[in-house]
């Protein structure tokens, strides 16, 4: 078996078949959803259409959203390859995440990231309402709303992920960790560019709140139940209520480690 550190873009999609064929075997309950989500998908694009296809359908018929989830996808190769590399990313940093197959058909923060990415396709095309209600679908069974319009690099992993809001005007960089109940929000009802800029690298801790149009620097942590209310500079670590400066982050890729205790000798009110 190939180990989660081993994996690759290349060697990814093989594994994801390889796991689902040896657990539809395994696990016959199983077996008729991983035939039609995986065994039967031509690539990974076409496995996480069929996957989010099934999960998000409601009040429209399944195999139509499977097709308009198909045109995202040909429309911007960047969704499949970013969704890869949110597995990935979430098998180096969740000990919990032992094989690609269990975070790509049940954990709600990686279901919940790849259909903002549909989203935010059908909203730079246009297609507002449908975007909208790929967001409200998302909102309802995973308990995380992002808003389509929001911008969010690859390498993302939102661990455990309920009630998790990320605002309209919102940028999230590349290989960010964001856990539960984090909010990117805005500080009232002021319009335009009012949500937080968030930098590659970055770890944002439970609960934390980050609020306005201010800007987290790369590699910066932010500790958990914290409200950032002020610019984060790069490489330092943030606290309490409001937050400040309790020391440097300790490493380059806090999001890769994270190490989410606070320095020695730190006092935070």
């Amino acid at each position: 078996m190939i180990k989660p550190a081993d994996l690759s873009l290349d060697t990814l999609w093989p594994s994801l078949q390889r796991e689902a064929d040896a657990t539809a075997r395994r696990e016959p309950l199983l077996a008729v959803m991983l035939d039609e989500v995986i065994l039967k998908a031509s690539d990974f694009g076409d496995a996480l259409a069929r996957l989010l296809a099934r999960k998000l359908a409601g009040d429209v018929p399944a195999n139509s959203l499977y097709n308009l989830l198909a045109e995202c996808l040909a429309a911007d190769a960047e969704i499949s390859r970013s969704a890869q590399k949110d597995i990935l990313a979430t098998l180096e940093r969740d000990p919990a995440a032992t094989s690609p197959l269990a975070p790509f058909l049940f954990f709600k923060g990686y279901r919940s990231l790849q259909t903002y990415r549909m989203a935010h396709q059908l909203w730079g095309a246009g297609r507002c309402d449908l975007a909208l209600f790929l967001q409200s679908r998302a909102s309802e069974l995973f308990s995380v709303d992002i808003h389509p319009a929001a911008r969010i690099g690859h390498g993302v992993m939102l661990d455990h992920a309920t009630g998790i809001v990320i605002g309209e005007t919102a940028v999230v960089g590349n290989d960010v960790s964001i856990l539960h109940n984090v909010t990117l929000g805005g500080t009232g009802n002021e319009t335009g560019d009012r949500h937080p800029k968030i930098g590659s690298d970055v770890m944002i801790g439970a609960g934390a709140k980050i609020l306005g149009n201010i800007t987290v620097g790369d590699g910066a942590r932010i500790a958990a139940g914290s409200v950032v209310l002020h610019p984060v500079e790069a490489h330092m670590t943030v606290a309490g209520i409001p937050a400040r400066v309790v020391g440097k982050a300790g490493c380059d890729r806090p999001a890769a480690v994270m190490d989410q205790t606070l320095p020695k000798n730190c006092i935070v009110k």
